[in-house]
């Protein structure tokens, strides 16, 4: 339950429903009791069976306030009969009968119509409160999570703790109080009769607990499986080119197969505790109604303790505190299900940034020197990446970092926009640490155009002001003339207001290229980092963007990995990493002049 409890804290905004809802919860409760007792006096008007007083009860000499209650009560009954005689008081015990099953059936309305703000409220604050902390966890934690895994905590296992923990909140109260108010009149009939249904109730719960014990279990197993379901979808989907390219259909059915397999075969299992639970719980009233029928007819019909009416009231109230007690059985096994859902969830709340702003931190800068690597080094896990990196880059210079895959080179631009943090030494700009500016004033002064061009499922402009949200459309047209993008973006139907598809796939490679490069300079940032911008495209479309890149890097700090040499020849500085370590540093000619790792690249590739 401690999942459960830590989800009820999104219940404090919503308190005031919450108050309305047991208020209502308590009348339909009270209304319900008294619809089923107010059948005695009309089954007793119906037999004769009812005590007729003809004196006028007096509270002085009264035993007690409930005797008072219930004398006075006979003595109207009596004068009603008297003047209306028994068809009349009949149709008005009936009126009355009706009248409280309207008024408990209203407040019951009036429960559930005030839960639902609650329960919705919590389930829009919890995805809210997940996706924007999902947004602020570090890269790092997304390269050991299924991203499908992820989708399913936030969208299946929230409707989970929807439909399983926050019923319970429908249940905590009206049922309760039902039963309680039941008890309470079933006492006030009849003492040995409400003991003896007693004694069935403990014995009840300890059958229905047992078959509750594995379903948290079961249900977790559920839950982790429909994270694997969805991310073999979304990988199937993200991948179907290549998956059609290398005829790999079969190859994936089976896996998808398996997938739905296991997750069938613990749906079932599930389902079996759950479907259990309803022919028990129903069981075991029926034996505790039988067992009262024997009990109770023989103080109706041998000792004559009590009325054949107040026998047969006593039996409805005994059927109204069993329907909730059912209904509660079941909802502990809807907390149990939903209380699994409710970990995995806040097992992604609970989840600590390793990538912290300080209590000092800057909130606003302005580069104006250089950015200096010092001795850095960084693992991820246990491989070592980077190894005593130092080096500077002065305001209005480019940066090349050049060399195989894996020497270290996106590490040093990931490292410098604070995706991670270094493990040794440090980075620091214009003389301060990076780590005592606020990541989002630091990302402010960077643009990032990276090898696989991001773009959205929105419009050319939607996508465009993640750069500049306050930009002007002469803005937009600005930035995609730098990116030579404009003069394709004006030819499309709907021009910038144009949808350009999933992941823009409606676009070739270069035009998706060229309008990243166009959101990066919309953001006009002082210093650019450019991640094998190139690498992925066709000679034409490097060319354009080439040119694009050149435009945007003029009176910028820029950082250039490249695999394609042709791109970094004019750079200020060349970086040449090999292990994690800068072998080779200089411009393009000094490096050239020299028989070392930078020439024997630039030959591989035939670039003279």
């Amino acid at each position: 339950m401690n999942y459960f409890k830590k989800i009820l804290r999104y219940a404090l905004p919503y308190k005031g429903y919450a108050v309305l809802n047991i208020l209502s919860n308590a009348f339909y409760a009270l209304f319900g009791t008294l619809a089923m007792v107010s059948l005695i006096p009309m089954i007793n008007v119906l037999f004769g069976e009812g005590e007729k007083i003809s004196v006028k009860p007096d509270i002085t000499t009264a035993n007690s306030y409930m005797n008072f209650a219930i004398d006075s009560f006979n003595y109207f009954l009596t004068q009603k009969l008297e003047q209306d005689g028994p068809e009349g008081t009949l149709v008005f015990l009936i009126f009355i009968i009706i009248s409280l099953f309207l008024l408990k059936n209203l407040f019951g309305y009036l429960a559930l119509y005030f839960i639902t703000f609650l329960r919705n409220g919590i389930v829009k604050d919890l995805r809210n409160d997940l996706y924007g902390h999902s947004l602020e966890l570090p890269i790092a934690y997304y390269s050991d999570q299924r991203k499908g895994d992820l989708m399913s905590r936030i969208l299946a296992d929230v409707n989970e703790v929807q439909s399983s923990t926050l019923s319970f909140l429908e249940l905590i109260v009206r049922e309760p109080l039902t039963i309680l108010f039941g008890l309470a009149s079933m006492f006030f009939i009849s003492a040995d009769l409400t003991l003896f249904v007693l004694l069935f109730i403990p014995v009840s719960g300890f059958l229905i607990s047992q078959l509750g014990k594995k379903l948290k279990k079961h249900s977790t197993k559920v839950q982790e499986e429909s994270g694997v379901l969805l991310s073999t979808i979304e990988e199937t989907f993200g991948g179907i080119r290549v998956i059609k390219g290398f005829v790999a259909e079969k190859s994936f059915m089976s896996k998808f197969s398996k997938t739905t397999s296991r997750y069938n075969n613990f749906s079932n299992r599930l389902m079996h505790r759950q479907n259990l639970a309803g022919p028990v719980s129903e069981f075991l009233g029926i034996v505790t109604i039988t067992a009262l029928l024997w009990y109770g007819g023989n103080l109706v019909l041998v000792k004559h303790t009590i009325s054949g009416g107040a026998f047969i009231g006593f039996m409805s109230l005994a059927y109204q505190i069993l329907t909730p007690a059912k209904a509660m059985s079941k909802a502990s096994y809807s907390v149990k299900r939903g209380n699994a859902a409710a970990e995995r969830v806040m097992s992604i709340l609970e989840t600590q940034n390793t990538i912290t702003d300080t209590p000092d931190a800057l909130t606003k800068f302005d580069f104006s020197t250089a950015i200096t690597f010092e001795n850095v080094s960084f693992k991820y896990d246990n491989d070592m990446v980077l190894k005593n990196v130092s080096l500077e880059v002065k305001k209005g210079q480019t940066l090349a970092l050049v060399g195989q895959s894996g020497s270290g080179k996106s590490t040093i631009a990931n490292l410098l926009s604070r995706f991670y943090d270094v493990t040794e030494g440090s980075i620091s700009i214009d003389g301060r640490d990076i780590r005592q500016i606020q990541k989002s004033a630091l990302r402010s002064t960077m643009g990032l155009v990276t090898q696989e061009s991001i773009l959205f499922n929105d419009s050319i402009r939607n996508n465009l002001l993640l750069g500049k949200e306050s930009a002007t459309d002469e803005d937009m047209i600005h930035a995609l003339k730098i990116a030579n993008a404009w003069e394709f973006v004006e030819k499309l139907p709907e021009g910038i207001d144009t949808n350009i598809g999933d992941s823009g796939n409606k676009l070739s490679g270069g035009q998706k290229q060229r309008l990243s490069i166009a959101r990066a300079v919309l953001k006009n940032p002082p210093i650019m980092i450019l991640d094998e911008a190139t690498s992925a495209l066709d000679t034409e479309s490097e060319q354009l963007v080439q040119v694009a890149l050149e435009n945007m890097m003029r009176n910028r700090t820029s950082i250039v990995i490249a695999h394609r040499l042709s791109t970094i020849k004019n750079a200020d500085i060349i970086v040449v990493m090999r292990r994690g370590e800068i072998v080779e540093m200089g411009n393009h000619n000094s490096l050239m002049s020299t028989d070392g790792n930078y020439k024997k690249l630039i030959e591989l590739q035939s670039f003279q």
